[in-house]
């Protein structure tokens, strides 16, 4: 067996050799950022670049790492399975097999309508194309649903919203902290429900802003699985914990490219238009960290609804949203 002694020097040697791997990584992120090669025989240029590490630099370094991804959208999407009784005969759209029984044959997509059985379900790829005429609303409807069954990048809402405000509101004082009429911005879902891309929001019908803005932080706040999903919740909040700044923005880019391509699309179209909200800070009075405590909340819940713990990561789920508006060229 080791000896304490002999443990303790092998993790020596191991941290030594882990530092320079991350050595030799930055050095490769610099050089892709400066468009340089830094081989072994070029590892002399490593030194001054690395005494020139300012700001500029780190960006360039940041820039290179966290922007390579050229395969994240795939826009894929699970069937809504839910068992189902069948009246007549019925044969799996899976395996093509008679779906013996009375009652509880077999199971139905509820977004496209595949019938299948039981048994099958778990086989069946994750290519469900949901039909328009089986969603009944556009609020309260799965985002990634609701982009796939309309054959759009983002929810209609979104854009629609985001479009309205930035033709009319961007200097408006207090844009997305001061609230509409409730009642007002109600009428603007039941038009989204109702007519979907055809809704009228337009000033002659709602010339308040702050309608607009209402109505588009409730179809947030409405998604039965929000922007920021459930699955990398915990993941964002332990990456706003971590106290060195290049870190945590590595670790939130990381997070982000876990996020389902529709929920991931949304935020970046979310985050564009908010920094521009930022950019009006002398007219509106809102900027990054303002904006994070109005849609930390909306864009992001814990799994489990426990007050505790929502009052407890508050903070957190401020800041990233702060840290995704304020680097949102970086990290998207």
């Amino acid at each position: 067996m080791f000896s304490e002694e002999l443990w303790l020097e092998n993790e020596k040697k191991c941290a030594v050799v882990r530092k320079s791997k991350q050595g030799r990584k930055r050095q490769e992120l610099l050089a892709v950022a400066l468009g340089v090669k830094v081989g072994v025989k070029g590892s002399f240029l490593w030194p001054p670049l690395k005494l020139f590490a300012c700001s500029q630099i780190s960006s360039l370094v940041r820039r290179a790492a966290l922007t390579h991804n050229d395969n994240h959208f795939n826009y894929e999407k699970t069937h809504n399975f839910k068992v189902h009784t069948f009246r007549g005969p019925h044969w799996c759209e899976y395996c093509a097999n008679f779906m013996w029984g009375l009652i509880a044959q077999g199971v139905r997509c509820s977004d496209c309508g595949l019938n299948v059985h039981k048994q099958c379900s778990k086989h069946v790829p994750n290519d469900c194309q949901p039909d328009l005429k089986r969603i009944k609303k556009v609020y309260c409807c799965d985002l990634t649903t609701l982009v796939k069954a309309h054959n759009t990048q983002r929810p209609m809402v979104v854009d629609i919203c985001i479009r309205e405000i930035e033709a009319r509101g961007l200097k408006s004082e207090g844009l997305y902290r001061v609230s509409g009429f409730t009642e007002h911005i109600e009428d603007v879902k039941m038009a989204f429900d109702r007519d979907g891309e055809k809704a009228d929001i337009s000033a002659n019908i709602y010339p308040d802003i702050n309608i607009i803005t209402g109505a588009l932080k409730l179809y947030f706040r409405d998604l039965p699985i929000p922007v920021i999903t459930y699955d990398t919740y915990s993941k964002f909040i332990e990456a706003a914990k971590i106290s060195n700044a290049d870190e945590r923005l590595e670790a939130v880019h990381e997070v982000l490219m876990l996020l389902p391509p529709a929920h991931y699309e949304t935020l970046r179209y979310l985050m564009i238009h908010l920094k521009k909200v930022t950019m009006n800070e002398k007219d509106n009075f809102m900027n990054a960290e303002n904006l994070g405590i109005v849609f930390g909340p909306t864009l992001m819940r814990p799994p489990e609804d426990s007050t505790l713990t929502t009052l407890h990561d508050m903070r957190y789920q401020k800041l990233i949203v702060q840290i995704l508006i304020e680097n949102e060229d970086v990290l998207f």
